[in-house]
């Protein structure tokens, strides 16, 4: 069993960053995969940024390239998504999530994922 709980989030202009932390306890195994998504009451759950953390490799939604980043310390046990020139339209409730048999190719799709965290709000007013 993998327990994700979150931290971060909050209230920023348009252009500014945030930090959203996650901590991983549990088996988490050699093959931990850790992601973000988000949801707004208009727009179903969609990924964000994953992250294998056996090699590091990432990829991100078209919206997240070149403004925010996922990383990861201590084989996953800590996993965050720094983001920058926030816009509006970034306005959301964020979750991490997880899955210790690795990373779907699909990786963007939640129903992937056995772990969630809580969420956390992320409004950036314009």
């Amino acid at each position: 069993q993998v327990e994700l709980v979150e931290s971060g989030g909050g209230s920023v202009q348009a252009g500014g960053s945030l930090r959203l932390s996650c901590a991983a306890s549990g088996n988490l195994g050699r093959t931990f995969c850790a992601a973000w998504f988000r949801e707004t009451p208009e727009k179903a759950r969609e990924g964000v940024a994953v992250i294998q953390t056996a090699d590091g490799v990432t990829a991100y939604s078209d919206s997240a390239k070149g403004r925010f980043t996922i990383s990861q310390e201590n084989a996953g046990r800590s996993f965050y998504l720094e983001m920058n020139s926030l816009k509006h339209e970034d306005t959301a409730m964020y979750y991490c999530a997880a899955n210790i048999y690795g990373c779907p190719t699909e990786w963007w799709r939640p129903e992937l994922y056995s772990y969630w965290g809580q969420g956390t709000q992320v409004t950036v007013s314009s």
